[in-house]
C-alpha cells in the first residue's frame, strides 16, 4: 500500500509540472493570438508565483484543517479550472485572473505534498518527487508544440492539460480514504517519535519552532530563491529568445525548452540515487557549484 500511495503523490507532482511549462512554451504563438506585449508573461507569470506563495504561507493552517489528501485533491481541481480558462481566454484579461487560482492550486500542492514526503519518507524520495515534477514540465512543451505544430492552437495544448489535471483529480478523489489509511499506519511511528521527543526536557516535544530562527533556514531560502529565478528564467523566455533572437519556428523552440526540464529531471533522478550515499550539506554545495559550472 505504501508504494502505491507514493506512486499517487509522485502523479499529482506530474501535474504540478505540467502548467509550470507551459506559458514559456506557448508565449510566442499566445502574445501574437491575443495581441499582447511580449512582457506581458512576465505579468502571467508573477501573478502565478504570487498566488502560490500565498497559498503555500497559508499551508499549514489549511492542511492542519482538512488534512493533506483533501487540499491536494482541491488544490488539482483548481488548477485543472484554471487551466480550462486559460483555453478559452479571449484576453489577457482574462488570463491574469485565471492565473490567480492556478498559483493558489500550485502553492498548496507544492507545500502540502513537500511536507508530507518529508515528514514520512527519506532524502531520495523527496528528490524522486521533483524528478517527477520535472517528468511533467518536460511534457509540458511536448504536448504544446505538438498542438502548435498541428492547428497552430495553443488553446488545445492547453485544453490537453487540463484533461490530464481532469482525470488526476478523478484518481485523487478515488484513492482519498487512502490518505486516512496510511496515516493511521504512521500513527505508531509517530508516537515513538513524540515519546522521544518528550525525553528531551521540559516543554521540548510541544513547543512550536519558528522555523526563520531555526539554523540556515534564512540562507536556505536566499539560495532556492536565486536557483527558483534561474530555474523560471530560462523556462519562461526560453522559447521567446529563440524565436525572436534565433529565429526558429515556435515548434522548435518550444521541443528545445522541454529538453531544458529533460535535463533538470535526469539530474533529479541521478540525485535521488546520490543522496543513499552523500549527506545534505555536501550534496546542496556540490549542487550550487554545479549551477555555477552550468551557468558559464
Amino acid at each position: 500500500m505504501a508504494t502505491f500511495f507514493l506512486i499517487i503523490i509522485y502523479l499529482a507532482f506530474i501535474s504540478l509540472g505540467l502548467p509550470d511549462s507551459l506559458l514559456g512554451s506557448a508565449w510566442p504563438v499566445m502574445q501574437s493570438d491575443i495581441g499582447a506585449p511580449l512582457g506581458a508573461a512576465g505579468l502571467l507569470s508573477m501573478t502565478i508565483a504570487g498566488g502560490t506563495i500565498v497559498s503555500s504561507l497559508a499551508s499549514g493552517t489549511v492542511i492542519k484543517r482538512l488534512g493533506t489528501g483533501k487540499v491536494t485533491l482541491i488544490s488539482c481541481f483548481m488548477t485543472a479550472i484554471s487551466l480550462l480558462g486559460f483555453s478559452f481566454a479571449p484576453s489577457l484579461i482574462w488570463l491574469i485572473a485565471l492565473a490567480v487560482p492556478l498559483g493558489l492550486g500550485a502553492g498548496s500542492v507544492d507545500a502540502g505534498l513537500n511536507n508530507y514526503v518529508a515528514t514520512h519518507y527519506k532524502a531520495h524520495h523527496m528528490s524522486w518527487l521533483h524528478c517527477f515534477w520535472g517528468v511533467g514540465a518536460t511534457l509540458g512543451p511536448v504536448i504544446m508544440s505538438g498542438f502548435i505544430a498541428e492547428d497552430a492552437s495553443w488553446r488545445n495544448g492547453y485544453l490537453a492539460v487540463a484533461v490530464i489535471q481532469f482525470a488526476l483529480v478523478v484518481l485523487l478523489f478515488v484513492t482519498l480514504p487512502l490518505w486516512k489509511r496510511v496515516n493511521n499506519g504512521h500513527a505508531e511511528s509517530r508516537a515513538e517519535m513524540e515519546e522521544n521527543e518528550a525525553g528531551l526536557g521540559p516543554g521540548l516535544a510541544t513547543e512550536a519552532v519558528n522555523p526563520l530562527r531555526m539554523k540556515g533556514v534564512k540562507l536556505t531560502l536566499v539560495t532556492f530563491l536565486f536557483y527558483c529565478g534561474l530555474e523560471t528564467t530560462v523556462g519562461l523566455w526560453g522559447s521567446s529568445f529563440l524565436v525572436n533572437v534565433k529565429e526558429l519556428t515556435a515548434v522548435t523552440a518550444a521541443q528545445w525548452v522541454s529538453l531544458y526540464y529533460a535535463g533538470i529531471t535526469v539530474g533529479r533522478l541521478i540525485t535521488g540515487f546520490v543522496t543513499l550515499k552523500v549527506g545534505n550539506r555536501i550534496l546542496a554545495r556540490s549542487g550550487q557549484l554545479i549551477v555555477l559550472a552550468g551557468r558559464r
